[in-house]
């Protein structure tokens, strides 16, 4: 269920189901009695205007109508469209309706306490404009909860991006798998709750479409985790490096350390400035340091290497990330070890071996990557031209592989948005690499975990917090 499909894919898992022999009707039935089920759900006995557009959404809320009102709730239909002017299987259902059918326009909101947005679906190309504008502004203005059929009504369903302007909305159902707009900003801001309802699609619609995006979860990367053996030791679990800056920002490689620790990793250095080695002591007493990074990198039994956080931003952070690179093991690079990199990206990209993770914000991904459209998009392009993982960091953080297969975070809370998460973010993921985790799903598995540590902590969170914990609830 972890699976999304773009709105090309649905519509290819539509058409086989209908080709392998369930009737397209049928489909329309169960996805409009899914959402007034959606609706009653609420158990608000109001009034409901039912908004339906040209197309299959129009489709599904005229069924919904239906259902509502044999429920016995009141419901008026209002159409973008006359019937007249309806066809396929929107216009069967419409003649099923057996309401009246009123022009789609903010008189129908006056009085109702619930709308059900059935105006436009994911497959919405162009803006939305004129007196369908300013339905949708009513709808916003109106105060009445609003369930929106597939996604709300100016949401692409690729990429999330808003067309114009959108609907609201308070919950939404949509069919068989979810879509990457569900999931990205500003689409995911405006979806609520989304609802996922099984309408007789079979599953074996999948293995000719074979999606490669996913929402990020332990279903992902459960098989893959690391596992703790009764006769195992310390050794067997992998020896972290993390490379750390001047004193003054001696915490970055603090927290990436004990958060390796945390995600199992049997040992972590910390290769850090000879000057800095008194500020340095004062570490938990499970870190390791060392003062000459040189020969904490010869040692091969440090598998893992995250190097970036706290570093600062130049020559001598570009040079070890390249010294780092040149050893062929797997490798984080983070904050500064990208940043140093800011034009002189192809030289990095051709540097990179084995199982590397880059970790960029928007604001460091700018400095290395000049790719446009949505964040799932940037994230594949990114990791398709550098040729490691990529966790492009944000509110809907996407996990991406050199291959094409990429994960949408949907759990981190805002609190994460603090100083020193990304620093733990990146232990956790070298934690995971030292343990012979492949990386993409070592990515994919830090980030989930990462923001639901930060929802179980709540309010008030500090990077020091995160720590404390991020191996627990793994799924």
């Amino acid at each position: 269920m972890n699976r999304l499909l773009t709105v090309g894919e649905m519509t290819a898992a539509d058409r086989a189901a209908i080709a392998g022999g369930v009737p397209s009707l049928e489909l329309m039935e169960r996805a409009g009695l899914g959402v007034a089920r959606a609706v009653m759900a609420w158990g608000l006995r109001t009034p409901v205007a039912v908004l339906c557009g040209p197309g299959n959404n129009g489709g599904d809320g005229f069924v919904a109508a239906r259902h509502l009102a044999h429920f016995g709730w009141s419901t008026r239909v209002g159409c973008s469209l006359g019937r007249e002017r309806l066809s396929g299987d929107a216009r069967i259902m419409a003649e099923r309706w057996p309401g009246p059918i009123e022009p789609a326009t903010p008189a129908l909101l006056e009085g109702v306490g619930i709308v059900v947005d059935g105006l436009f679906g994911a497959g919405l190309a162009r803006p939305i404009e004129g007196e369908l504008a300013t339905l949708v502004e009513a709808v916003n203005r109106s105060g009445a909860r609003v369930v929106a059929i597939d996604v709300p009504s100016g949401v692409e369903g690729d990429s999330g991006a808003v067309l114009g302007n959108a609907i609201r909305a308070d919950r939404t159902v949509t069919f068989f798998r979810k879509k990457p707009g569900h999931l990205l900003y500003p689409g995911r801001g405006l979806c609520g709750p989304v609802d996922l309802v099984q309408i007789g699609i079979p599953e074996s619609v999948l293995d000719a479409i074979r999606p490669r995006a996913f929402e990020n979860g332990p279903a992902l990367w459960r098989d893959a985790r690391p596992a703790l053996r009764a006769d195992g030791h310390k050794y067997a679990r992998g020896h972290a490096l993390v490379v750390g800056g001047p004193a003054e920002r001696a915490g970055a490689a603090r927290l990436a350390g004990l958060a390796a620790l945390r995600m199992g990793a049997g040992l972590v250095t910390l290769a850090v400035p000879k000057s800095s080695m008194a500020v340095y002591a004062a570490r938990p007493a499970a870190l390791m340091i060392e003062g000459d990074f040189a020969r904490a990198l010869k040692d091969e039994r440090r598998n893992a290497v995250l190097i970036g956080p706290g570093n600062g931003v130049g020559a001598v952070t570009r040079g070890r990330v390249l010294q780092v690179l040149k050893r062929k093991r797997a490798a984080v690079l983070d904050a500064d070890a990208l940043s140093s990199f800011e034009g002189r990206a192809k030289t990095l990209f051709r540097a990179i071996a084995g199982e590397t993770v880059l970790t960029p914000h928007d604001g460091e991904y700018a400095r290395l990557f000049s790719h446009g459209g949505d964040r799932l998009a940037r994230a594949r392009a990114a990791a398709e031209e550098s040729g490691a993982v990529v966790v492009l960091k944000g509110a809907d953080s996407v996990i991406a592989a050199p291959d094409g297969r990429a994960a949408i975070n949907a759990n981190a809370p805002p609190s994460l948005a603090t100083a020193g998460s990304g620093d733990v973010l990146g232990g956790m993921i070298v934690g995971l690499l030292a343990q012979g985790m492949p990386a993409f799903e070592a990515a994919a598995m830090a980030v989930w975990m990462h923001g639901r540590a930060a929802a179980r902590i709540g309010p008030g969170l500090i990077a020091d917090d995160l720590v404390a914990a991020p191996a627990e609830d793994a799924g």
